[in-house]
C-alpha cells in the first residue's frame, strides 16, 4: 500500500504561506476544486473524491488522528463515472458527509503542499510527503517538519483530525 507523510494545519493569512511557497522551487501548481464525499466504514476513511462530474478517485485511507507529521497508508482508484459509483457508495455503505473544497496545489520535490479554502471550515495548509522507493517515515517526518518550520507554521496551528471530522464535530457544537 502506498504511505505518505502527512502535516495538516489552520492557517490565518494564506496570502503570508503563500508567498513563502511561491520561494521554494516548485515544480508544478494547480488550482483544484474538490468535492469529498465520505461513507461510513468500520476502519480507515473511505472518500469518493470528484473534481468534475466525468473525473473522479475513490480513495481508502489509514491514518491516526494526531498532531504532527503522521503516516498515512492509502489506496487510489482513479474513475471516469464517479455519478454511477457515488450512488452505488450512497446505497451500500450509507453517507457520512461532504467536504467541499477549493484547493492551491504546489508541488515541491516529492512534497505535495496543499493551500485549502474548505467551506463551513476556513483557510489550512496540507503537506504530503510522497515517500520514494528506498525513502523510509523518519525520512518523511523529516522532511515535513522542514516545510513546516520553512512555512513559518507553528505548533499551535496544527491539527490532528481530518476536514470531515471537524465539520462533524462543528456540527455537534451548533
Amino acid at each position: 500500500m502506498p504511505m505518505n507523510i502527512e502535516i495538516k494545519a489552520r492557517i490565518s493569512d494564506m496570502e503570508v504561506v503563500r508567498e513563502k511557497i511561491e520561494k521554494l522551487d516548485i515544480k508544478e501548481t494547480s488550482e483544484i476544486i474538490q468535492e469529498d464525499t465520505f461513507y461510513k466504514t468500520d476502519m480507515g476513511r473511505l472518500k469518493l473524491r470528484t473534481f468534475l462530474q466525468e473525473k473522479g478517485e475513490l480513495i481508502y485511507y489509514l491514518r491516526n488522528d494526531s498532531v504532527g507529521p503522521k503516516r498515512s497508508d492509502y489506496i487510489v482508484y482513479k474513475t471516469d463515472d464517479p455519478v454511477t459509483l457515488k450512488l452505488v457508495l450512497d446505497t451500500s455503505l450509507g453517507l457520512r458527509g461532504v467536504v467541499k473544497k477549493k484547493r492551491q496545489l504546489y508541488i515541491v520535490g516529492n512534497t505535495r503542499i496543499h493551500l485549502d479554502e474548505v467551506e463551513n471550515l476556513g483557510s489550512f495548509l496540507e503537506l504530503e510527503v510522497v515517500l520514494n522507493s528506498g525513502q523510509n517515515e523518519n525520512e518523511g517526518i523529516a522532511i515535513a517538519n522542514d516545510f513546516t518550520k520553512k512555512l513559518g507554521i507553528s505548533k499551535k496551528d496544527l491539527i490532528d483530525k481530518a476536514y470531515i471530522d471537524l465539520l462533524e464535530k462543528r456540527k455537534e457544537i451548533k
